[in-house]
């Protein structure tokens, strides 16, 4: 199915009775439902916001982003949810619990893109999130915690949003530029927030009674399986390492195969040993290499530098400490064997982000009592809900991504796995408020 299926699906969806959106299932529980064609009719009109004829660009604070802010902004009024900014730009509308000291049930997602990228990483959650605010609203379910739905600014250019929520960024990362050319500092100020009252938009331990976001799985693991619920087990860590192998630059012509110091022959090697070491040990762990630049990169001269990365992921550490060593033994040898040397600089070094076992059954509970089928699985792309992690209890629901593609204009899911997701994080709200 393509984004011309999804428009004409979510129309034939609008046209049925509601009660005939809702699937059937055959469990003794009472479950509930969002109203999906409305959802999906959010999907489609918010699908033209940012479009280009290369994919969808909203990346963060770009004309189309505030555009994008603006259509949310008038979506959760709509709901007849009062929305705030915060001090860091991100976008909160509550619903008040009864017992007014309960800490709240945060859910939401983000808006933005990234360049050229597809309409569902991030507005899945975001949408969804306020359909569940509205649903609540319109059929008078009261819960006992406040309901704080949240669209976090900037999750594209790392996190930035839930970041400030948590206060884990410094000055001087508010002078790094985003893909849009503006600075966080000046992206803060255009999307309605306050550099200089950042500290009022922290959120301090035991504020948060848990959070939990709807998202594309941004991977195929879901459809080959056939599955239509992930039960996200953790948030894997991340390291990102740039490896400067040295060689000696020489005449291509006249320098005998035995005698060289090439580079780009250490590193073709080093490439397939991470590959090879990555699949040799069961288990989930991924590592790829992204980028290499060869110097002087020239037709007729051997290598004499490359300078490339790894990017390793698991949901263990121990895992990723293994590895990252290994990968160093690895280059040693490979620089013994090719008369070059290896020089290892860590880039990035993120640790994995575990779910919380309660949050990660109200989330099973409320996909069992709607009949559907699921699974538990890791997230290898990071997400808001890594930084919300680090203060408050987290859990993540995803739905399947057709073929596996996201950051793409190619993504895609289908309108009934967008409702059923909904679905699961309207249930999973009712679960958490009552547990």
């Amino acid at each position: 199915m393509n984004r011309r299926d999804f428009l004409h699906q979510s129309a034939a969806l609008a046209a049925l009775p509601l009660a005939a959106r809702a699937p059937r299932h055959t469990s003794r529980h009472t479950s509930r439902h969002v109203n999906g064609a409305r959802l999906t009719a959010w999907l489609t009109a918010f699908d033209s916001i940012g479009r280009t004829r290369d994919g969808i660009n909203r990346v963060a604070y770009s004309e189309a982003d505030l555009a994008g802010r603006a259509f949310t902004l008038d979506l959760m009024r709509q709901a007849g949810l009062t929305p705030r900014i915060d001090a860091g730009g991100n976008i909160f509308a509550r619903i008040a619990g009864t017992k007014g000291s309960l800490p709240t049930i945060l859910i939401g997602s983000h808006v933005d893109s990234v360049t050229n990228g597809g309409n569902f990483d991030g507005p899945v959650g975001s949408f969804g999130a306020i359909e569940v605010g509205r649903t609540l609203l319109e059929t008078r379910i009261r819960l006992r915690h406040p309901l704080d739905v949240v669209i976090w600014q900037n999750e594209e250019g790392g996190t930035i949003g839930s970041k400030l929520a948590i206060g884990a960024l410094t000055d001087a990362d508010l002078d790094q530029t985003a893909r849009s050319g503006s600075t966080i500092r000046e992206g803060i100020g255009l999307t309605g927030g306050s550099v200089a009252q950042l500290a009022t938009a922290v959120k301090q331990r035991g504020e948060i009674a848990c959070y939990i976001e709807l998202h594309i799985e941004q991977g195929g693991i879901l459809e080959k399986a056939g599955m239509q619920i992930g039960v996200v087990e953790g948030i894997v860590g991340l390291r990102w390492i740039e490896v400067t192998i040295s060689g000696a630059a020489n005449h291509a012509g006249a320098t005998p195969m035995d005698q060289r110091q090439d580079a780009l022959l250490a590193a073709a090697k080093f490439t397939v040993a991470i590959h090879d070491a990555i699949r040799a040990v069961p288990g989930r762990q991924v590592a790829t290499v992204g980028r290499m630049v060869a110097s002087p990169n020239t037709a007729n001269i051997i290598a004499a530098e490359v300078v490339m990365t790894i990017d390793l992921r698991d949901l263990d550490e121990a895992t990723l400490v293994k590895f990252n060593a290994s990968f160093e033994t690895l280059g040693r040898e490979i620089g013994s064997a090719t008369s070059t040397t290896f020089v290892f600089r860590s880039l990035v070094n993120s640790e994995p982000a575990i779910a919380d076992p309660r949050v990660m059954q109200y989330i099973t509970t409320s996909t069992i009592g709607l009949g559907l089928s699921h699974m538990r699985m890791p997230s290898g792309a990071g997400h808001d809900a890594q930084e919300i992690s680090r203060i408050a209890p987290m859990g993540m629901i995803f739905i399947p991504s057709v073929g596996g593609i996201s950051h793409s204009p190619r993504e895609f899911s289908r309108p009934g796995d967008i409702v059923r997701g909904a679905d699961v994080l309207l249930n999973a709200v009712l679960a958490a408020d009552a547990g």
